[in-house]
């Protein structure tokens, strides 16, 4: 089975995560700074947060902007469930702003519309860069003055993706916080894991307290004057959200090789947008500034035409996904009030989607094969 998504490991790989074993320090030592720093760097953020997965890093942002029992959170409904859940941890309630079916990326019209019709607007926007394409930021960020939210991206897919103007994805110049993602299949691994990145010092400090326990060892922070170099002190109700150091050394590795990562992925993108083209599908809008997490096509002719394409290529041994099931579709929350026909666009996307495998490891070959089977099964 050739799947849909797959981790690249090299030699030099294995080797940082065999030294970090051979070192003083397996969980907490000096690998996580030093991979929060390069990452850091990479984006043009002064600040970043690692932690063992990018949902935990959503949760500490929400925590660390101020979002409480009764506050609200607006999001795509074509995303991962984290994206939405992290405010229901916070008590928070969750609403959702339809898609561009174009890039599948929360429409800033939609978004404004809302917003003007809203009897409550959101305290936090999460815009999610789905496959790796960055939203239109320029004008999310307009709205955000405006309207006075704040933003954290969801940047899960799009590592080392470039906004319209150039600058990386992370560098924070319109959002609070930034959030990444280092899952097997993402664009970069740690195993698990996840970073925060944030331009403020007063969020990042909040970050790294609420992901070990909300305990400070800074005496700035201390409600008497330490007693001793021993002393610590829990200032608020925190979680065990830590990276650990043979995670970040993996992460210090691979950050190494992410600009020839992507360029792989890229030429993939533009071999595929070549086989499909004579195909009855939608290939994506092509974006030389996009990560390409995923690579989706839309087929043509309803759902159960996709639904009959995706047990073929399955059947030909071709591990197609599906990204996303709205959200708002999902029983939990189908329970709080959400129903069919709220979204019309994420829906539509949902019906027609097919993720196609894309991975760096993915052979000229094996794509070859990819699209034959697409094109028998259509």
């Amino acid at each position: 089975m050739i799947p849909y998504g797959r981790q690249n490991i090299t030699a030099d790989d294995v080797a940082a995560v065999t030294e970090v074993l051979r070192s003083d320090f397996l969980t907490q030592g000096p690998a996580v700074p030093r991979f929060e720093a390069a990452l850091a760097a990479y984006c043009g953020a002064p600040h970043a947060t690692a932690l063992n997965s990018a949902t935990s890093a959503l949760h500490v942002a929400c925590l660390a902007l101020g979002l409480k029992p009764g506050g609200r959170l607006w999001t795509s409904p074509n995303t991962f469930v984290a994206s939405a859940n992290c405010a229901r941890y916070c008590g928070a309630h969750v609403d959702f702003v339809d898609i561009d079916r174009a890039t599948g990326n929360l429409d800033p019209q939609k978004l404004e519309d809302k917003l003007k019709r809203a009897r409550r607007r959101p305290d936090i926007v999460v815009p999610v860069h789905f496959a790796g394409r960055p939203c239109d930021m320029a004008a999310l960020g307009t709205l955000s003055a405006k309207y006075g939210f704040r933003m954290i991206e969801d940047a899960s897919h799009a590592v080392g993706a470039r906004y319209a103007d150039g600058r990386v994805v992370g560098d924070g110049a319109r959002s609070a916080v930034t959030v990444f993602s280092f899952h097997p299949v993402k664009i970069i691994t740690t195993g698990e894991g996840g970073m925060a990145l944030t331009r403020e010092s007063a969020l990042h400090a909040s970050m790294q307290r609420l992901r070990t326990h909300g305990i400070t060892r800074d005496p700035a922070d201390m409600t008497v004057t330490p007693p001793g170099p021993w002393y610590y002190e829990q200032v608020e109700l925190g979680y065990n959200y830590r990276m650990t150091d043979l995670q970040a050394a993996l992460g210090c590795a691979q950050l190494a090789r992410l600009d020839t990562l992507l360029a792989r992925r890229r030429a993939l993108v533009r071999r595929y947008d070549g086989l499909l083209a004579d195909l009855p599908v939608h290939r994506p809008v092509p974006d030389d500034a996009s990560a390409w997490h995923l690579y989706v096509v839309r087929v043509k002719g309803g759902k159960a035409r996709r639904a009959s394409v995706y047990r073929k290529m399955r059947e030909a041994g071709i591990g197609v996904n599906v990204h996303y099931i709205p959200v708002h579709l999902q029983p939990y929350y189908k329970a709080l009030g959400f129903r069919a026909g709220q979204f019309p666009e994420a829906e539509a996307w949902y019906d027609a989607a097919i993720t196609l495998p894309l991975y760096p490891d993915l052979s000229d070959a094996q794509q070859d094969d990819v699209a034959a089977a697409l094109r028998n099964a259509l």
